[in-house]
């Protein structure tokens, strides 16, 4: 490797470098303690300087310096790992650079040519090979090292590398730690003793921060059942995220099987850089606290005061600027902050210099001024350009003042007010098929009713105009805690359409998406799926209660909302609990607004909630299991098994307490959740258990205690609720009971928020990515054992062979997938299929894993035979095999009896299985691509009755192999012979048993006699391709004996006659029949697989 010329001391370094080889202008060097004579006391110094120090030293053992006759200064210009590569860098230099130097004068002249060169072919390397780095030189270096201690394939990408310690046992080891994209690595050599660890992200089961007596701060890895520890880092703290950023890529590549088409940052496994996962993760941030469609990017962060004109005084915070918004949050602790999409900024100007200060004005004549900005111009010009046409009257602010712009700006919109946008709640022209949310249907407000309950409404709407004409109303709205305050309290029934659309992000998406969801529609509309099909089960379970949905404009809404979404949205489709939460979505919004509510919770608020294995409710399960330990450790301490909590609070968080609370409570839930997130559920879930401690402490078993909290939730209410007593759920229960034993919702989320509110969302997202590796890892060893529950019934495998096998097969589908987005694994991956399918392989994955398994891994023709064996294992042929069809194969190849062995031969020699015209990918497609289209229900229960009912193959059934297949079997036999003790046995009884059969079959066609003309020619058109197929995959000489002549008859054997003909041979009976050496296999399979 080339090496960016650096000055060394030859003194000091004779101590450590020996010369091998030297010319006038280049000296070519010898690590002590490498190559020959490296043993010794010298050798584990040496070695455990290289592995500590950082220097180029540690690079390689090989080195190559420059010099010039009258100079005592030396430059590094290139080092190997093996004395091969070093010389072929000596010998380019003596072919390339030494004719040229003769040319030169001075000594000066030939260092600079030379260090010039040396920096040209790092330059021209660095385009090919390397991404950018922030320091090139030492990643270089980095890379190198990294390579030779761990022998990963050379597509592994690096990412970045640390010094620390690890702890094995009580001892630290002082070496280097390396993050690549799908492997941590650490490698360590003091005093001989040499620990190289690798561990790939998707086996981790915890990642956290740890601290002890003995360590003051580490990071803790769990993986594979063992624990490894991590200190001694320069920044601890950096480290743990980028590897949690690491874990968290992998598990969504590989488990979730997500591409990142939208992240060029992260769509290639290959370029994946420290900066690209920082800036990933910075943005995901980004987007989650300020709630911004996916995929905004955060491009510019300014320090700065805002004017907060209904407090009068300047709060300070930090602007953040993407492409489509411009945010301000606070840092003072008075949780304010704005959201303004650059679509409503209709100017920005600039006062004098003095203050340094932006005014932003926005539609609805409001204006926002951020003061004590550094780099204030900067700020104004990229809000600027960003605003484009939106503020086309922008030109008349240049050369005025700040205040008198803004005055005149106000001044144009009032004479030209279709220029101002509606404000949220007010948007009209919608495509939607309902353009009125159901409560207004069904439930009219009547004006002249002035009962308590609906005066406490109006004074209520009251509060929130109020608000509205001190904090803004819509996007940019003011947001602080006496938001918060006025959200506890309840939203009133007219505004909770537009503030959920308000505080959940959903109106960026509504509004940047117009005609999105009436297109939805009418594609999706008359489409039959698995999904339309549960849509249409759950459809009349949906709050049943309610008026709404006992007729069929509130059942056809519901329809349209969740056709539409499982037709946008097909990886997650529909899941049960979407139509309780669009149902209570569709009473307060109209059908377009629902639908984006509907998108903001499944794919921003609630992520991984709505899938097959409800990830996201099960990690935040264990983030509500950690609070209760925090929280309520008494009630930990008398229920000492935490599964009870999961079970119980599994609804709590899959409905937003929904189904478990009165209609008219639990909208109150709802409002807290759309403004506060993941959190206001979770303290809500600490109130409850806290609320009924007493009782539950007393609690003899858990079915007493989901009874106690059962009656808790039916003696909820809603006070101050202005529904009929027709549609509140809590009405009739609670009628019966006496005020003492009612709890009011406002006052239970009030009490949430007073004993709980101190959790900060930041720690929920830590949180969640700490249990997410753990939920996941159980869920996948809960696969594991069905799996293997399953498929220990066909198979003889003892259960720790059948678990080793798992692992390489999953290792297997992984490996091909660490390196490309494009493999045949992710492309036609199914998340709706059992958990037998989830892991499969394509011909090339199932080739290279065969070939460390299979017994004839050993013959030359080792490809060939492993491409048939995949063709004939794909049962159902759709170009990827399972792990059942994998073990059922294997099996025969290691247990199955001669018989077995043989027919299993047989059968790969037979078309289709032979045949080589196959797609590169080896995917032949003859079904259609699964989970499109119509589900054909009746085939799958076909296809399992046949599975069920499937006979054992009778060897009679066979068909007759012919003339080009049976000498394609003998060779195959031939090439399994081959390396073995009795090879000369076996071939001469293949011989015996080859020579007799064809005499077998010459004398039955005479005693046939000539068979008929249209058979001969029938025969002829089936068989004369097959010797070019025999040719094509295994070449062998063709003579004139062999050759096949058109006129020739064609001659077949059945299986019996070649199984009669083989028995009579003990050697080759014995060959079949003789042990393999499972675990020996598994053993190496293990340690090569990567490898390979």
């Amino acid at each position: 490797m080339w090496l960016k010329p650096e000055e060394v001391l030859l003194k000091n370094a004779l101590k450590l470098w020996m010369t091998e080889k030297s010319n006038d202008y280049f000296i070519l060097q010898r690590r002590r303690g490498y190559g020959e004579g490296g043993g010794g006391l010298t050798g584990l110094l040496v070695g455990t300087l290289d592995a500590v120090l950082d220097s180029t030293a540690k690079v390689a053992p090989f080195r190559i310096l420059h010099q010039t006759p009258d100079s005592q200064v030396y430059w590094s210009i290139a080092c190997g790992a093996t004395k091969e590569e070093i010389n072929q860098h000596w010998e380019w230099l003596q072919q390339n650079v030494m004719g040229t130097l003769s040319v030169f004068d001075s000594s000066e002249d030939i260092t600079s040519f030379v260090q010039g060169k040396i920096r040209g072919l790092i330059a021209e390397e660095g385009k090919v090979s390397l991404v950018q780095e922030e320091d090139p030189e030492k990643f270089r270096e980095a890379l190198l090292r990294f390579q030779k201690w761990f022998a990963l394939p050379e597509k592994e990408k690096l990412v970045t590398y640390y010094s620390c310690s690890y702890w094995k046992g009580r001892v630290p080891c002082q070496g280097w730690l390396y993050l690549s994209t799908n492997f941590l690595s650490f490698y360590s050599y003091l005093l001989g003793a040499e620990v190289k660890l690798i561990i790939s992200w998707d086996e981790i089961w915890k990642l956290e921060k740890t601290s002890n007596v003995i360590l003051a701060e580490s990071i803790h890895v769990s993986a594979g059942g063992e624990d490894h520890y991590f200190s001694m880092f320069l920044h601890l703290h950096e480290t743990f995220l980028l590897m949690e950023q690491l874990a968290d890529y992998s598990i969504k590549r590989l488990f979730d099987k997500e591409t990142f088409q939208h992240v060029p940052a992260l769509s290639d496994p290959l370029q994946i850089t420290k900066r690209g996962l920082e800036t990933h993760a910075r943005n995901e941030q980004f987007c989650a606290f300020f709630r911004l469609p996916r995929g905004e990017n955060l491009v510019e962060v300014y320090e700065s005061f805002l004017w907060v004109p209904f407090s009068h005084f300047n709060t300070l915070g930090k602007i953040c600027v993407s492409e489509n918004y411009l945010c301000f949050a606070s840092q003072d602790g008075s949780q304010c902050y704005v959201i303004i999409p650059i679509r409503e900024i209709v100017g920005v100007d600039k006062p004098d210099s003095s203050s340094r200060a932006v005014t932003v004005c926005v539609r609805g004549k409001r204006a926002l001024r951020f003061s004590e900005v550094r780099d204030y111009e900067r700020l104004a010009n990229s809000v600027r350009r960003r605003c484009g046409a939106t503020a086309s009257p922008r030109h008349i602010l240049a050369g005025a003042a700040g205040a008198e712009s803004c005055h005149n700006l106000i001044e144009h919109f009032e004479d030209n007010p279709e220029e101002v946008a509606l404000m949220v709640g007010q948007r009209d022209g919608s495509k939607a098929v309902s353009t009125e949310a159901l409560m207004t249907v069904f439930h009219p407000q009547d004006a002249e009713n002035l009962d308590p309950k609906m005066l406490k409404e109006k004074m209520k709407e009251q509060s929130w105009n109020i608000h509205f004409a001190e904090y803004g109303r819509g996007m940019s709205m003011f947001r602080t805690r006496k938001t918060r305050d006025l959200v506890v309290r309840g939203v009133p029934e007219a505004l909770r359409g537009e503030l959920w659309l308000l505080f959940s992000g959903a109106i960026n998406d509504m509004v940047t998406h117009p005609g999105y969801y009436s297109e939805l529609v009418e594609q999706s509309l008359g489409t039959s799926t698995l999904a339309t099909d549960e849509i249409e089960r759950d459809l009349h379970r949906s709050l049943p209660e309610h008026p709404a949905f006992q007729s069929d404009t509130g059942i056809s809404a519901l329809r349209r909302v969740l056709t539409s979404y499982a037709y946008r949205n097909p990886k997650i489709g529909y899941c049960q609990a979407m139509n309780i939460l669009t149902s209570v979505l569709l009473l307060y919004a109209k059908e377009e607004e629902a639908f984006w509510l509907l998108v903001a919770i499944c794919e921003r608020m609630l992520p991984d909630y709505f899938n097959r294995r409800i990830i996201g409710a099960l990690v935040d399960q264990s983030v509500f299991e950690e609070l209760i330990r925090d929280h309520l450790s008494q009630l930990t301490e008398h229920m000492t098994d935490m599964t009870f909590f999961s079970s119980v609070s599994l609804s709590w968080f899959l409905t937003l307490f929904i189904s478990v609370l009165p209609i008219e409570s639990a909208v109150n839930v709802v409002d807290c959740f759309f403004y506060d997130g993941i959190k206001a559920i979770l303290q809500l879930g600490l109130a409850v258990l806290d609320f009924n401690m007493d009782h539950l402490l007393a609690c003899r078993d858990d079915a007493e205690a989901v009874t106690i909290l059962n009656k808790f939730f039916d003696s909820v209410t809603n006070k101050d609720s202005p529904l009929p007593p027709t549609v509140q759920q809590g009405a009739t229960a609670n009628s019966e009971k006496t005020a003492n034993s009612k709890v009011d919702i406002t006052d239970l989320i009030r009490e949430a928020y007073e004993k709980y509110g101190d959790i900060r969302s930041e720690e929920v997202e830590s949180m969640r990515r700490r249990n997410k590796l753990f939920v996941i890892q159980t869920l996948e060893d809960t696969t594991k054992q069905n799996v293997l529950r399953v498929v220990s019934q066909e198979v003889k495998f003892t259960p720790a062979d059948l678990d080793d096998l798992y692992g390489l097969f999953k290792r297997q589908h992984f490996l091909s997938c660490y390196w490309t987005m494009d493999s045949a694994a992710l492309l036609h991956h199914d998340p709706s299929l059992a958990y037998l399918e989830q892991y499969q392989l394509a011909q090339q994955q199932f080739c290279s894993l065969l070939s460390l398994l299979a017994p004839w891994s050993h013959c030359s023709s080792c490809h060939l035979l492993s491409l048939w064996a995949f063709r004939l294992m794909d049962e159902n042929q759709d170009g990827l095999v399972n792990f059942k069809e994998f073990c059922c194969g294997l099996n025969i190849l290691y247990s199955g009896t001669f018989t077995e062995k043989l027919k299993f031969l047989f059968k790969m020699h037979l078309p289709p299985v032979s045949l080589p015209d196959v797609p590169e990918d080896g995917v032949i497609r003859k079904s259609p691509e699964r989970g499109r289209g119509k589900v054909d229900l009746q085939a799958y229960l076909k296809q399992w009755q046949d599975e069920l009912l499937k006979r054992e193959e009778n060897i009679k059934d066979l068909p007759r192999i012919n003339q080009g297949q049976f000498i394609q079997f003998s060779k195959t036999l031939y090439s399994l012979f081959h390396g073995d003790a009795e090879e000369e046995s076996l071939y001469r009884a293949i011989a015996s048993v080859t020579s007799l059969l064809l005499r077998m079959e010459e004398v039955g066609r005479r005693l046939q006699g000539p068979p008929p003309p249209t058979e001969t020619a029938s025969a002829h058109r089936e068989h004369t391709a097959v010797p070019e197929t025999a040719s094509d995959t295994l070449p062998a000489p063709c003579t004139p004996e062999t050759a096949i002549q058109p006129q020739e008859v064609q001659w077949s054997f059945a299986f019996e006659q070649i199984l009669a003909s083989l028995l009579n041979e003990p050697v080759v009976v014995h060959f079949f029949e003789k042990p393999v050496d499972i675990q020996g296999r598994l053993e190496h399979a293990k340690v090569t697989q990567l490898k390979v």
